[in-house]
């Protein structure tokens, strides 16, 4: 006797479990990160990485972004919010970006400051996690960079009404089209001025952790943890530790 349930014709029908082998895994081949080889503060440390991460993507295709910063916040009910924009900024203060002044996070961080960040190159098995206070970038700064964008860049800056919803494809391309006829390309930098509206942020950071891939999930994490004042690229502003993967 047949005991199996039958569906209904207006029942979907039903999907297999899902088993182990059906999850891809792949054992991480890198080289790690021992404490003997680790620079002396967590700038040096993350302008190594960077600058690495930056020649790969010279060189090969699986490293295509190596600026692309995943930066969370959140609103104001404390729910979580990520997005992935570019690190345009890194120095001895931090990582910055730059966006709309009106946009989603710039919102959420006036409300609340605190941030984390991530830099990710799954195929160089590393990443860098930031966390800390966003602050305003200093006008200069944006201007500066702003300046060194590519003209439709500078146009989609004014274009783009960013995080409010459109209407569809069509009225994104209208915007477009009237900045177009607003400020025609001249050659010149400054034929499409930097928006009022148009700034960034820079992460002040408490906490700089580096995770570097190794076989068997038994990973490095660096971390460095602000112990005092001074900026990413002093050794006395921070302690380092050893964290379990």
């Amino acid at each position: 006797m047949d005991t199996h349930p039958v569906a209904s014709a207006d029942e979907p029908p039903r999907q297999p479990a899902r088993t182990a082998q059906d999850v891809r895994r792949i054992d991480y081949s890198g080289e790690g990160l021992v404490e003997a080889d680790v620079a002396e503060s967590p700038y040096l440390q993350a302008r190594a990485w960077v600058d690495a991460a930056r020649a790969a993507a010279d060189e090969r295709a699986d490293v295509p972004e190596p600026s692309a910063l995943s930066v969370a916040t959140v609103d104001a009910s404390g729910a979580p919010d990520v997005r992935t924009v570019l690190m345009r900024f890194f120095d001895e203060r931090g990582p910055g970006f730059v966006t709309n002044l009106g946009s989603t996070k710039s919102q959420q961080l006036r409300g609340n400051p605190r941030v984390a960040a991530g830099l990710t190159w799954p195929a160089l098995y590393r990443a860098v996690r930031f966390r800390g206070t966003a602050e305003p970038l200093a006008r200069d700064e944006v201007e500066g960079y702003f300046a060194s964008r590519p003209y439709g860049s500078r146009l989609s800056a004014w274009a783009s009404d960013q995080s409010r919803p459109a209407a569809d494809r069509a009225e994104l391309e209208r915007r477009w089209q009237a900045v177009l006829e607003r400020f025609p390309d001249t050659g010149s930098d400054d034929d499409v001025p930097v928006p009022d509206f148009w700034g960034g942020w820079r992460i002040v950071c408490d906490e700089v952790e580096f995770w570097a891939g190794r076989s068997n999930r038994l990973h490095d994490r660096i971390l460095f943890r602000r112990t005092g004042p001074g900026d990413l690229a002093d050794p006395g502003a921070w302690t380092r530790l050893r964290l379990q993967p």
